[in-house]
């Protein structure tokens, strides 16, 4: 529930400090429910079919383009590789937040972690 509530808040709504990373990957998840696969998994053919999704998302938002770059969106593409150093810091993080969960010793994390390696 509180995921759905997330997601449906518009753009515009978010605060400037929001990563372009965030709207990129609300992008990648659009073209993953449409095409019901991850894009790019044969090869970065599927680069104007998400550029052209990132269009009308940010039509549909009342949101520039430009806060998307295609670069940005292009590396997505590309990197589909796991990196152990980044999957461990990670691990970590999220292990810190569920102890603070079992424990309640401190206010979890409510909110969407972006790791940018």
């Amino acid at each position: 529930m509180l995921w759905q509530e997330a997601i449906l808040v518009p753009w515009k709504a978010l605060p400037k400090r929001v990563s372009k990373l965030y709207f990129a990957m609300r992008v990648i998840e659009k073209f993953e429910e449409i095409e019901g696969r991850n894009p790019g998994e044969t090869s970065v053919a599927d680069l104007p079919t998400v550029l052209k999704l990132r269009n009308e998302l940010c039509e549909a938002q009342s949101f520039t383009e430009s806060q998307i770059p295609d670069a940005l969106l292009e590396r997505l593409l590309s990197g589909r590789m796991e990196f152990p150093p980044v999957c461990a810091i990670i691990g970590g993080i999220l292990g810190q937040e569920v102890i603070k969960a079992i424990s309640c010793k401190g206010e979890p994390l409510k909110n969407f972690f972006y790791f940018d390696a």
